[in-house]
């Protein structure tokens, strides 16, 4: 039972956070003043007053570019550590940062299949025959003083 009791202060001070944080929330719900304005409901940007709204939504493509960049620097601050001490992980410790590049790759796969580096415009499924009629060396190069040109 001795070992349980070290256990005790932890436990009580997380009972505390957690007490002064949701009675710091209600003091503050139920004692601040409810006087919403238009300025105080805008979104802050960095201290630019916004004039108009935008014309969309950002695309969650942009939060998984985002996701993508978070794991990559997550995978660097576990690597590094691991390059300093390889000599004393030893086989241990190379099937862990295998386990972990393996996770990480899985992941970033499931970004790709998902579209998440896909930024550039839709794919055309099947392919345009009017733009090769189109590109003719007489409707691509501009001839000019050609009596084509002048006639049109």
């Amino acid at each position: 039972m001795g070992s349980l009791d070290s256990y005790l202060p932890i436990f009580l001070l997380a009972v505390l956070a957690i007490a002064f944080a949701a009675l710091s929330l209600l003091a503050s719900k139920l004692l601040a003043p409810q006087r919403p304005t238009v300025a105080k409901e805008a979104p802050y940007e960095c201290g630019i007053v916004p004039t108009y709204e935008p014309p969309q939504r950002f695309p969650v493509r942009f939060y998984l570019v985002a996701m993508v960049f978070v794991i990559f620097d997550v995978e660097v601050i576990f690597l590094f550590p691991f390059a300093v001490i390889y000599n004393q992980l030893g086989r241990f410790g190379l099937i862990e940062i295998i386990v972990f590049a393996i996770a990480v790759f899985f992941a970033f796969i499931y970004l790709l299949a998902s579209g998440a580096l896909d930024w550039g415009p839709v794919k055309m499924i099947k392919p345009s025959t009017y733009a090769k009629e189109l590109r003719t060396t007489q409707g691509t190069v501009k001839r000019y003083g050609s009596d084509t040109n002048r006639a049109a």
